[in-house]
């Protein structure tokens, strides 16, 4: 985005050139205020931090040549974030950011039923400093993963990485690859999956497809490895929203093995033989999770601009599934 017109008198203020056109207050600032996020910039829009000739207003102004904006960051506050010493599996750390490998069962940050015990606890003990862009209760958290989800999330220590950080998901530009046990065979065995995404109005805690509204998501899949009830697929983002790529396989008629939320535990098991039955049942009873594995990560240092890659193999239940159902003897390439 071009920078818009204006004189800036200090790190704080602004004043609007004569030749801007017309753009909103919060937009007008994502452009102006480097290492800053659009949503922060409203937040502190909404707390009276930003006037415009000395008037509070609301991010939806829209800016007049000639007005003097007034930008005040107040330092952090403190919050009730306990550190605590919960082990991380860090695969990469330096001044500004950290890549961290997230087992199942880790929460991201706190949430309703979830206080404590989170990775958010974790970052805060383990590291002096986290961003505080998302806010006290999400420190360094730039990007999310499902509680039983596992794999890969980079954490910023400072606000200026986590904003470049930010805008990198928004482009598109970030590298994200996930490994997913899925329900039957999907057909065809690659294809690309896209709709809006809404939170459903029957229970709040699911996300369903829609044709109009919510936000557009994309998902990439290619068939890896074939069982006889069962699919391993390799998944690549374009867009990363909640629940995403559960959502888009359940939607397909294929969702996530051992996903409680979306159809992928024994309700499954209607119509089967026997002894599919028993032994799939079995595998649910060992495997208490979605079979889903953020394996992939890639993205531009914002300080350095270098291209940083990483892969997390599979985790040790994941493994362990997969190597049952080799073990069977019904596993083979897509045909």
């Amino acid at each position: 985005m071009d920078r818009p017109q204006s004189e800036i008198r200090n790190p704080q203020q602004i004043v609007v050139s004569t030749n801007q056109g017309k753009i909103r207050l919060d937009k007008f600032l994502a452009a102006a205020v480097s290492g800053v996020t659009r949503s922060r910039l409203q937040q502190l829009i909404k707390e009276g931090n930003v006037t415009v000739n000395g008037e509070r207003t609301k991010a939806s102004h829209l800016v007049q040549p000639g007005e003097t904006i007034q930008v005040n960051q107040p330092p952090p506050q403190p919050t009730d974030l306990i550190p605590e010493e919960i082990p991380l599996r860090i695969l990469y750390e330096d001044d500004h950011l950290a890549v961290i490998d997230k087992p199942a069962g880790l929460v991201v940050h706190p949430a309703y039923g979830h206080p404590a015990g989170t990775l958010a606890n974790a970052l805060v003990y383990h590291f002096k400093n986290t961003s505080q862009v998302a806010g006290g209760f999400r420190p360094g958290i730039v990007h999310r993963l499902d509680k039983d989800t596992s794999g890969l999330l980079v954490v910023a220590k400072d606000d200026q990485t986590h904003a470049a950080l930010s805008a990198q998901f928004k482009r598109k530009s970030t590298q994200r690859e996930y490994a997913a046990l899925v329900w039957g065979r999907p057909k065809p065995g690659s294809d690309t999956i896209s709709s809006f995404i809404v939170r459903s109005e029957k229970d709040r805690r699911r996300m369903i497809v829609s044709d109009r509204r919510g936000k557009w998501a994309v998902t990439h899949y290619e068939t890896v490895e074939v069982f006889s009830l069962h699919t391993l697929l390799r998944i690549r983002l374009e867009t990363g929203r909640t629940h995403q790529i559960r959502v888009h396989l359940a939607h397909r008629g294929h969702p996530v093995f051992g996903d409680p939320t979306y159809g992928g535990r024994k309700s499954r098991l209607q119509g089967l033989s026997i002894a599919n039955t028993k032994f799939v049942a079995e595998l649910l009873d060992h495997f208490m999770r979605q079979a889903l594995h953020a394996r992939v990560l890639g993205f531009v240092h914002p300080l350095t601009n270098e291209e940083l890659h990483f892969e997390s193999s599979l985790p040790e239940d994941m493994e362990a599934l997969l190597q049952a159902l080799r073990q069977r003897g019904e596993s083979g390439s897509w045909q």
